[in-house]
């Protein structure tokens, strides 16, 4: 896996952007805030059919990195990490972008992903979402 990868990784867990093991990662696929489920190579079984089970649920894409449990959980400050969930768009389609890269089989999701994310940026006013050309 890149460092660019896991540095955007890091990223989005600094920025609540990421839902990390399998609650939360099942929590993120419930409420459909996740984007993008990740799980490492070597994560169990069950925990890769349940993350699958989830994401499918949420209509996102499972993909399985090309990294062990101990390099991942390592890149977000733990001291190992199965699977994590993406909750920004952007930040998704980066990450897609970059592990295609490697896996040309993850092009269209990585393109999907962008598209997906040029969407129209809104920002909060109070507690609605306006589109920024609002006013």
């Amino acid at each position: 896996m890149s460092p660019k990868a896991l540095r955007l990784l890091g990223l989005a867990l600094r920025g609540n952007n990421l839902a990390v093991g399998e609650l939360p990662v099942g929590e993120a696929c419930q409420t459909h805030r996740a984007r993008l489920v990740l799980h490492a190579a070597d994560a169990a079984e069950n925990t890769v059919r349940r993350a699958s089970r989830e994401a499918q649920r949420a209509g996102v894409e499972l993909v399985a990195l090309p990294c062990t449990k101990e390099e991942l959980g390592a890149a977000l400050g733990r001291n190992s990490c199965a699977v994590a969930a993406l909750t920004d768009k952007g930040l998704a389609a980066a990450v897609a972008a970059d592990l295609a890269q490697t896996n040309g089989d993850l092009e269209p999701l990585a393109q999907a992903l962008a598209e997906s994310s040029r969407g129209k940026q809104t920002k909060t006013v109070g507690r609605r979402r306006t589109p920024r050309n609002a006013n």
